[in-house]
């Protein structure tokens, strides 16, 4: 869905976390990153997404990534989510859409017969320089974090 493409700079960004730590392209420049984007905080397919990261986060961390989740969900509620299932990174509380926009992971989509607008399901995999590796349109959610050392391995 996203019109990014892998070669491409990632797109600047500033946002909040669950903690009110301020968040900017900045805060990751020389560093590998893990950014992905999820629909709802405490919905099945986006807590299996957010606990399969945790689980991988040492893993990921020791090849030099961060990681940083990113919904429209507010600091409170990242707050809470993040509290609830122990998740060592932060989540960023895009409540006006402008990260969402920056990458272009918003659009419609249909479920159950039924059309609206949302957040499509996106990661992407950000090297030292900022530019844009890998992205993954349809993550599987339960195994995300496999799913990425996979992808990084391979590479």
């Amino acid at each position: 869905m996203t019109e990014l493409k892998t070669g491409d700079q990632m797109p600047d960004f500033w946002g909040i976390d669950q903690n009110g730590k301020e968040w900017t392209n900045q805060s990751f420049k020389g560093k590998k990153l893990v950014i992905y984007f999820y629909p709802k905080d405490n919905t099945p397919a986006c807590t299996n997404q957010a606990c399969s990261l945790r689980d991988s986060y040492q893993e990921l961390k020791e090849k030099g990534y961060s990681i940083l989740g990113v919904s429209m969900d507010t600091e409170k509620m990242h707050t809470r989510f993040s509290e609830k299932f122990s998740l060592p990174f932060p989540l960023i509380a895009d409540t006006k859409r402008k990260m969402i926009d920056a990458f272009r992971v918003w659009g419609l989509k249909k479920f159950m017969g039924r059309e609206y607008d949302g957040i499509h399901r996106t990661t992407f995999i950000v090297n030292e320089k900022g530019i844009i590796t890998h992205i993954i349109e349809k993550p599987k959610t339960k195994i995300h974090g496999e799913e990425i050392l996979d992808l990084i391995e391979t590479s």
